[in-house]
C-alpha cells in the first residue's frame, strides 16, 4: 500500500528501467554482439546481452549472475559492472551498489557513461556524505553529458548540499522521546492523529500477514492517556480495520469524525468501501463508543488517481491531502490538495497549493495545525539535506501561504523525515523514526519544538448541548465565528449520542457561538479567548429551548455603541442567524425586546431600549422578513435579570431578546 514512508531518493532514478536506459544511451546499437561497449570480447558482450534483458524482465537474480559472468570473461567490462550496481539498488544493497559504481566509473576509460557518476555521487548523497557527493556531482557536469534533465538534477543537487553543509553546522535544539512500550511495538508505527486534548493517539500499524500479496497488513491502533501516561494501544477492529490495508488516518479536533486512506477495489466490507482508481480517502463517524461504516468521500475528492495522507482542519470544514500521479519515469509525485464543505456538506473540487508550496517533485504528509494557519509537510523538492525534509508554511492575513521553512538539521537528515504533526498547544511534536534505540522498526516519537517552528497558540472549547426541558443530548449544529472579521472559523456538529462537542480556537480573539438544531430556538453566545486561554480550555453546556409560544431568548450578540441605538457592524453575524431562522420557520412571529441597565431615567432607558428594538426590526424587515411577522417593544430597566450594583450584572440587563408570539 502507498501509506507507507518513502523509498530513499536514488530510487526516483531506476524505477521502469530508466537508469538501465540511461547507461546505454551513448551506444547506437545495430545487433546485440556490434553495439559499441567498452569490451570486445564477444563471450562477455553475450553474457552481457542476456544479463540486460533478464533485467529489462525483472529477473534480477538471474540477471547478476549472467553479469557477473560477463566480468569473468572481461574483468574490464565497465558496463557490465554498472549493470550490477543497478541491479543491487532494485535489491536494495546501496553499500554493494556504491562499490560496483565507483568500480565502472574507474572503468570507463573513455568517458563514455558519465552517468554511472550521477548514480554514484547520489547514492553517496543518500547517505549524507554532503562534500564527496558534491565532489562527484561536479565531476559529472565537467563531464557535459547530454541529458539535460539529470544535468539539471546534479546542478539542483549541488544547491542542496550547500543548503545542507550549512544546515548541520547550524543545528536545531533536537531531543527525541519515544512514546513507549504502551504505543510501540517490534513492528512499524507511524502516521500518528492527535485528539486536541492530546489524550488520544490514532496510528497506523504493519502487522505481518500471509494473507496478503505484500506480506503485511496495515491496521489503525487507538491509545488514550490516563496521568498523562499512555495505556497500551489497541486495535480498532471492524468496521474499520479489514483483511486489507488501512492507513494515514486524520481525527477531527473531537476525535469523532475519522478520515483514512485505503486501496481498495472491492466493496466487500459493507458501507461504500469500493474504490475509484486508485487509494481513496474513506470517512467513519463515531456514535458514542463504536464507529460507523467506512463510505467512500465520493468522486469529488478521489479520482483513478492516488489520494492518501489526508489532514481534516480543526474548523470541520476543510480538508488538506496528497494526490499522486505518475510521471514518465513511472515515479510516483504527491502534491498536497485541498477542498472544502459547503453549506450544504459538499466538498469543492479539490485544488492544489500554490506552487510556493507544492514543486515538481515529491510532497507528502500533509498537515495543517488547529491553528488553521499553520502547515507542516514533507518534500524533497525544496532546499534541503536529502530524501524528504519536513517543512513549515504560514499564511498570510490575505489567506496565502508563506515560503516554506526547513525544520532543520537533526529534525532532518539525509534519510526520509515525514509523520509529522504538532499538538494544538504547539509544544511538542510528534514523528515516526527507525532510530537504533526503539522497539523495533518505525518507532512515534516526540519532542519539544522550537518556538520559531511553532504555531499560533489556540485553546480548545468543548461542552454538551442538550434538551433545556429534559436534559436529553442533542446532535446539533454549531458555528463559531470571529466577531472581529465575521468570518467562520468553525461549524461542526455534537454527537448524536452524548450531545458532546470540542473545537479548536485560536487564542487572543473574541467569538460568536451560535447553536441550531431544527424545532429549537437557537442558542448565541460571546465570549474572548485570551492568549493565556490556551492554558484553560473554555468548557460551556448548552441548553435549548423548544419552540414554543412565550419561549424567548437573549441575542447575546447584538453590539450597540454606549448609549445608542445604532448596530454595530459585527451584530450582523447573530443578525443573519436570525433571519436564517425566521427563515426556515416560515410560521412564526416574534417580538424584540429591549432592554436596559438602571443608569439614567427611567424615561430615557424606555426610549433607548425601544429604539433598540426598532434598529433590529428595521435590520430584519430590510433583508427580507415580512414585517408583519416582527414587532419591537422596549421595557427600559423594568425587567431585569441581574443585580444592577455590579458592572457584570447590569452588562447582563443590557440586552435584545426575542419571543415567540406566534406559530
Amino acid at each position: 500500500m502507498e501509506n507507507k514512508p518513502s523509498k530513499p531518493q536514488i530510487f526516483r532514478y531506476t524505477l521502469a528501467l530508466f537508469s538501465l536506459l540511461l547507461l546505454f544511451a551513448c551506444h547506437a546499437p545495430s545487433s546485440a554482439i556490434a553495439q559499441e561497449y567498452s569490451s570486445d570480447d564477444k563471450k562477455a558482450v553475450k553474457y552481457f546481452s542476456e544479463a540486460r534483458t533478464a533485467y529489462r524482465e525483472l529477473r534480477l537474480d538471474e540477471a547478476k549472475e549472467l553479469a557477473e559472468k560477463s566480468l569473468e570473461e572481461d574483468a574490464n567490462f565497465a558496463e557490465a559492472q554498472a549493470l550490477i550496481a543497478f541491479i543491487l539498488i532494485d535489491q536494495g544493497d546501496y553499500d554493494a551498489a556504491e562499490a560496483n559504481f565507483k568500480k565502472a566509473v574507474e572503468l570507463d576509460k573513455t568517458g563514455l557513461m558519465p552517468n554511472n557518476i550521477f548514480f554514484l555521487a547520489q547514492l553517496i548523497l543518500n547517505d549524507g556524505r554532503y562534500e564527496e557527493a558534491k565532489g562527484y556531482f561536479e565531476k559529472y557536469l565537467a563531464a557535459e553529458s547530454r541529458n539535460e534533465r539529470m544535468n539539471e538534477e546534479s546542478r539542483r543537487q549541488l544547491d542542496q548540499i550547500d543548503f545542507a553543509i550549512e544546515a548541520v553546522a547550524n543545528p536545531v535544539d533536537f531531543k527525541p522521546e519515544n512514546l513507549g512500550a504502551a504505543v510501540n511495538s517490534e513492528m512499524s508505527e507511524y502516521f500518528p492523529s492527535l485528539t486536541v486534548d492530546e489524550n488520544t493517539i490514532l496510528f497506523t500499524r504493519r502487522l505481518p500477514s500471509n494473507s496478503a500479496p505484500e506480506g503485511f497488513n496495515e491496521d489503525f491502533y487507538m491509545a488514550h492517556k490516563e496521568n498523562e501516561e499512555w495505556q497500551t494501544a489497541y486495535n480498532i477492529e471492524k468496521p474499520i480495520n479489514t483483511e486489507m490495508n488501512e492507513g494515514a488516518p486524520s481525527l477531527s479536533a473531537d476525535g469523532l469524525l475519522l478520515i483514512f486512506t485505503a486501496c481498495e477495489l472491492y466493496n466487500n466490507y459493507g458501507g461504500n468501501r469500493q474504490g475509484m482508481g486508485s487509494c481513496d480517502l474513506f470517512y467513519s463517524q463515531k456514535r458514542g463508543k463504536n464507529w460507523g461504516i467506512p463510505y467512500n468521500l465520493g468522486q469529488t475528492i478521489n479520482s483513478r488517481h492516488w489520494e492518501t495522507q489526508p489532514s481534516f482542519s480543526a474548523d470541520g470544514r476543510t480538508l488538506y491531502f496528497i494526490r499522486g500521479l505518475r510521471d514518465q519515469s513511472g515515479t510516483m509525485n504527491g502534491n498536497i490538495y485541498v477542498s472544502q464543505l459547503d453549506k450544504d456538506l459538499r466538498w469543492s473540487k479539490p485544488v492544489p497549493l500554490s506552487k510556493k508550496i507544492n514543486t515538481p517533485y515529491n510532497e507528502e504528509s500533509v498537515f495543517i495545525h488547529p491553528d488553521g494557519q499553520t502547515l507542516y509537510f514533507s518534500s524533497d523538492g525544496h532546499p534541503g539535506l536529502g530524501g524528504l525534509d519536513i517543512f513549515i508554511s504560514r499564511k498570510d492575513p490575505e489567506g496565502n501561504w508563506g515560503e516554506p521553512v526547513n525544520l532543520g538539521y537533526p529534525i532532518n537528515t539525509h534519510k526520509n523525515e515525514n509523520s509529522l504533526l504538532v499538538s494544538s498547544d504547539g509544544k511538542t511534536a510528534y514523528f515516526a523514526s527507525d532510530r537504533d534505540e526503539g522497539y523495533g522498526e518505525l518507532d512515534l516519537y516526540k519532542f519539544e519544538l522550537d518556538e520559531k517552528f511553532a504555531p499560533q497558540k489556540v485553546s480548545y472549547f468543548a461542552g454538551v448541548i442538550y434538551d433545556s426541558n429534559t436534559d436529553q443530548p442533542l446532535e446539533a449544529r454549531f458555528q463559531l465565528i470571529d466577531l472581529a472579521t465575521s468570518k467562520l472559523v468553525v461549524e461542526s456538529y455534537s454527537d448524536e449520542m452524548t450531545g458532546e462537542f470540542l473545537v479548536t480556537l485560536p487564542a487572543g480573539k473574541e467569538y460568536a457561538l451560535n447553536v441550531s438544531k431544527d424545532g429549537y430556538l437557537f442558542y448565541s453566545a460571546n465570549f474572548a479567548l485570551e492568549e493565556s486561554s490556551a492554558l484553560e480550555p473554555r468548557k460551556e453546556n448548552i441548553p435549548l429551548e423548544p419552540i414554543e409560544i412565550g419561549k424567548k431568548i437573549v441575542l447575546k450578540n447584538i453590539f450597540f455603541e454606549t448609549d445608542k441605538y445604532k448596530l454595530k457592524d459585527k451584530s450582523k453575524v447573530e443578525l443573519n442567524k436570525l433571519i436564517e431562522f425566521l427563515t426556515d420557520n416560515p410560521g412564526l412571529k416574534i417580538k424584540v425586546m429591549g432592554h436596559t441597565d438602571n443608569v439614567g431615567s427611567d424615561a430615557y432607558n424606555k426610549t433607548l431600549s425601544q429604539n433598540r428594538a426598532k434598529s433590529v426590526v428595521e435590520y430584519l424587515s430590510n433583508n427580507g422578513i415580512s414585517a408583519d411577522r416582527i414587532q419591537s417593544e422596549g421595557y427600559g430597566s423594568k425587567q431585569p435579570i441581574a443585580d444592577n450594583a455590579t458592572a457584570e450584572g447590569r452588562a447582563k440587563n443590557r440586552r435584545t431578546e426575542f419571543q415567540i408570539t406566534g406559530m
